[in-house]
């Protein structure tokens, strides 16, 4: 398809640009292209449907990209670059092309400016609009398949760095010996990763379980041909699964037509809605969430262990674990589709306040024992 060029009603060409309007262009076009070329190498790392989307995208990308050429017409030699946001996001796209790119792409098709950018058109900013709900989708897809192995690495290493750093300081402000302040750590993370890493496997199996229990008995559909068609109970069957009566009646009528007149046309399928939430297996779930509070534990630990103590070990904890806080936030936030500095510091005041309830505690048992 051979992009459109800019017509008159596309922006005014009929007056001189300023050297504002033409900065402000070659931007724009410089955007387009970058933003072109991620979806690009996101969808080399794709196949079937998914990467035809992507492909798509970056052509209505391009389409943009030609209203901006024409609108700089003779100008249109000067250099720009993309957005640092634009241009960090392609970096990561040509490494990883993975949901998180996803998710940042999604977060800048939301931020396009051409909904209130006079030289652009309606189109173009319904475009916009259109490609977040696009990317959102694609993004949905990876979300869904990653949901079970990403919540038990969140929650397990945000635990292992609130619960441990929490430990930590609470035990140091008593005033005991830094080798108990270490090996209370480190019992600290051994316990907590073994407890979450049994949590979740109960937790995933359990929920497996509940849902196996829902679905439909295998040897039901092989019941059909002998069904009255006068009484039709099928129709009962998709009506309890959540269809509505006339929905749920059409649909066992084709059932039994398509059995009756080839019974061996395949096992019919008696669930009104198919899908399930993506959990992951409960041993992938256990073993993540057992590594991650691993993880998330022993950074606490560390000035400890490398033979610090005292107020000083007590604060490059406590600022090493809030930068690890920050960075875990924000990736929950980058991959909700959420404002990643919101969660960022969400995830800051609530470890800080778990920790500085324990250290007060901390502190009053030490004067106590004093």
């Amino acid at each position: 398809m051979t992009p459109p060029t800019a017509s008159p009603g596309d922006g005014d060409l009929s007056r001189q640009p300023t050297q504002a309007d033409l900065r402000r262009w070659r931007r724009y076009l410089a955007n387009e292209r970058a933003e072109a070329a991620v979806y690009r190498d996101i969808a080399s790392r794709r196949d079937g449907e998914e990467r035809d989307i992507l492909l798509e995208l970056a052509e209505a990308e391009g389409r943009h990209e030609a209203h901006w050429r024409a609108l700089l017409g003779e100008h249109g030699h000067g250099r720009a670059k993309a957005d640092l946001s634009t241009r960090l996001i392609g970096a990561l796209a040509r490494r990883f092309g993975s949901v998180f790119v996803l998710a940042l792409m999604q977060q800048t098709e939301a931020r396009s400016p051409y909904a209130t950018e006079g030289d652009a058109t309606p189109t173009m900013a319904a475009d916009e609009r259109i490609h977040e709900e696009v990317v959102r989708g694609l993004a949905m897809r990876s979300r869904s398949r990653m949901s079970g192995s990403f919540r038990a690495a969140v929650f397990g290493a945000n635990d292992g760095l609130v619960s441990n750093l929490a430990l930590v300081l609470g035990i140091s402000a008593t005033g005991v010996s830094n080798w108990i302040v270490l090996a209370t750590g480190i019992s600290g993370l051994l316990a907590g990763a073994l407890s979450m890493g049994a949590g979740e496997y109960v937790s995933v199996r359990s929920q497996r379980e509940l849902l196996h229990a829902s679905n439909p008995n295998p040897e039901t559909p092989s019941l059909i041909p002998r069904l009255d068609v006068d009484a039709n109970e099928l129709a009962l069957v998709y009506r309890a699964r959540g269809m509505s009566e006339a929905d749920a009646i059409q649909r066992a009528e084709r059932m039994i037509r398509m059995q009756g007149a080839s019974p061996e046309s395949g096992p019919v399928q008696l669930s009104a809605a198919d899908e399930h939430e993506e959990l992951g297996t409960a041993w992938s779930a256990a073993l993540t969430s057992f590594c991650y509070f691993a993880v998330g534990a022993i950074i606490p630990v560390l000035p400890v262990i490398f033979g610090m103590s005292g107020l000083p070990a007590i604060a490059v904890s406590a600022t090493v674990v809030g930068v690890a806080l920050l960075v875990t936030g924000a990736v929950v936030g980058v991959l909700s589709g959420a404002s990643p500095w919101k969660r960022a510091l969400r995830q800051l005041l609530i470890g800080y306040g778990a920790a500085a309830v324990t250290y007060v505690l901390g502190l009053l048992f030490g004067v106590a024992a004093g």
